[in-house]
């Protein structure tokens, strides 16, 4: 996430502020590995059937963009248009012509610092849309984060910064540390621990942090043993645990700090490309965004055969020459094309990498050695609507790191009318980001539990860090309740379909471009090393960009590529960040260390 897992997952926003904060370290990320040489003119093809192998978000935006280009694309999907993007129906639900009540893998977060999404959905028709599609995100004002026992802490989604001289270091602590003091929460001398290194990792240089906070931890960033309850929930485990399903003592500062000082700088109002902080889309993401994509792309001429899911790649000549297919009854075909994208998820890419495909490619060998892990969602469906917050919730404290977003206030229409069977008002959507640590119910891990204990305790956490704030929940309220179907429960324990992809530390040398040594197969997908550099729709539509930036070069096709964006990199910090290559090249610790 992250998007937000945030899809994520997806980039949530109950940390919008807290992002900011807690998403310190470094900047832009590093320079791509070098491309692989030029390749022999035999290998070359000016062919236009492209096969893309996955239909989620990586799978669509590939597709959008060769379609755009005049090619030929056939997308093969085996589950679902949308992937962990799209919404899902709870079946059975609907009544009376309602719709099914709208359940879905987990929330979406759009933070403003997104670049590529926007630019794709600018681009997807949506009846009275001036804008198309990108006219469905709307603002969450506000995010809270909830901490039982403990004032809860209300934010608005962006801070004005305090001087328009705060890239010179020290007022740049001043103002970080006004703006993110978090009421007090934090004790003063651990908070400037916090703000020390915050500013310490926003002027670093790139160098230092591809060759140094690659290889350290969030939690050896921040330096979190022996600091407070309230340091560690806050600053050391919400971006990380709440934000992106990742374990703070695994992660790499490197990613952390990406993401955070994206936060910073779009909190900030400093950056004009970037829109508001949290963003949400105005109705179920299939109804808002996936549909109306996907009508598009069949309108101009994609095929989508669906069901089918790839086996085994096929090589001759040095080149891939065809795809062998399975379907879910176990029936089989052969697909040939000229050009292939892989956008499926890393888990679903590893297992095709056959001896032959590692001899052709020996780096596709490092993406076994690349961490996932869970991120799903459950929904509720309220009698009353539940506005907890007018945008995200973050349950600081919670075993299972949970995140929330009441939906109905954001979605145009009556709730009510137009799903289940009239007695619903609303959908409180939650993700559950730590699936291994015991709940406060049953004392089990949410993989020990069953779905109904999952509903449960789930719902007794939130309620914990609410009880003393007025804001009390009523499990009297629900209507019903919808756990992502990719999670199953069989004799063996339960078993999930849609991780989410990890960087850990050290895991840069691992993730591949989209442009691959096999000179007619690309590489799609979140795992993908991209500018953002978190497993996010968005880290998952620039590579899809790259990807097609790539073939199209292969093809010599005379096409312009895809638009490419990158994260702000405040040029008044460029001084404070080349003296600080100087010292890392002369194996000296940055000034703030």
């Amino acid at each position: 996430m992250i998007d937000a897992r945030f899809t994520r997952r997806t980039a949530l926003t109950a940390l919008g502020l807290l992002g900011a904060a807690a998403a310190l370290p470094g900047g832009a990320a590093a320079a791509p590995a070098p491309r692989p040489g030029p390749r022999s003119p035999a290998l070359r093809s000016t062919g236009r059937r492209v096969a893309v192998l996955g239909g989620g978000m990586a799978g669509l935006t590939a597709a959008h963009e060769l379609i755009e280009r005049g090619f030929d694309v056939t997308v093969y999907e085996p589950t679902a248009l949308g992937g962990k993007a799209r919404s899902i129906p709870s079946p059975g639900t609907g009544a009376d012509g309602r719709l099914d009540l709208p359940g879905e893998h987990g929330f979406r977060f759009f933070p403003g610092f997104y670049q590529h999404i926007p630019d794709t959905m600018r681009r997807i028709p949506f009846p009275g849309n001036p804008n198309g599609v990108f006219d469905n995100l709307v603002a969450g004002d506000a995010f809270r984060l909830a901490l039982p026992g403990a004032p809860d802490l209300t934010a608005p989604a962006s801070i004005a910064p305090l001087r328009t001289d705060i890239y010179d270091p020290a007022t740049l602590q001043q103002s970080l540390a006004a703006a993110f003091s978090l009421g007090g929460a934090i004790p003063p001398h651990e908070l400037a621990v916090f703000l020390r290194k915050l500013v310490m990792f926003l002027t670093s240089s790139l160098e230092r942090r591809t060759g140094e906070w690659e290889h350290q931890t969030w939690s050896q960033t921040l330096e979190s043993d022996g600091k407070s309850q309230g340091y560690r929930d806050v600053l050391v485990s919400a971006l990380t645990r709440q934000l992106v399903a990742a374990r703070p003592a695994v992660v790499s500062t490197r990613t952390i700090g990406i993401m955070g000082q994206a936060f910073v700088w779009n909190a900030m109002g400093t950056v004009p490309a970037y829109g508001h902080l949290d963003r949400l889309l105005s109705a179920p993401t299939n109804e808002a965004w996936i549909d109306p994509w996907a009508q598009l792309l069949r309108d101009r001429g994609v095929r989508f055969e669906m069901g089918w899911a790839a086996e085994a790649l096929e090589m001759s000549g040095g080149r891939i020459s065809s795809v062998r297919m399975i379907d879910r009854s176990g029936g089989a075909t052969t697909v040939e094309a000229d050009w292939f994208v892989a956008a499926m998820p890393v888990e679903r890419a590893v297992p095709l990498w056959s001896p032959q495909i590692l001899a052709a490619d020996p780096r596709l060998e490092g993406m076994r050695q690349l961490h996932t892990d869970w991120m799903v969602g459950i929904q509720y469906f309220l009698r009353r609507p539940a506005p907890i917050a007018k945008g995200h919730v973050a349950y600081l404290g919670s075993p299972w790191a949970l995140t929330s977003i009441s939906q109905a206030q954001f979605w145009r229409g009556d709730f009510a009318a137009r799903y289940g069977d009239g007695s619903a008002h609303d959908c409180l959507s939650v993700d559950i980001s730590d699936w291994d640590t015991p709940g406060i119910l049953f004392g089990k891990t949410a993989k020990e539990c069953s779905r109904e204990e999952i509903a449960k305790e789930t719902w007794a956490q939130m309620a914990a860090c609410l009880a003393d704030s007025g804001d009390a929940l009523d499990e009297n309220d629900v209507v019903s309740w919808f756990i992502d179907p990719g999670l199953h429960w069989g004799t063996g324990g339960i078993a999930n379909d849609t991780p989410l992809l990890i960087n850990t530390v050290g895991s840069w040398a691992n993730r591949p471009d989209a442009r691959t040594a096999i000179p007619n197969l690309f590489l799609s997908g979140d795992y993908v090393r991209t500018d953002i550099d978190l497993a996010t729709m968005e880290s998952a539509n620039e590579s899809a960009r790259a990807a097609v930036t790539a073939l199209l070069e292969a093809a010599d096709s005379p096409a312009a590529p895809p638009s490419l964006y990158r994260l702000h990199e405040p040029p008044e910090l460029e001084p404070a960040r080349r003296i600080d290559a100087d010292r890392y090249r002369a194996g000296l610790p940055h000034l703030l260390a």
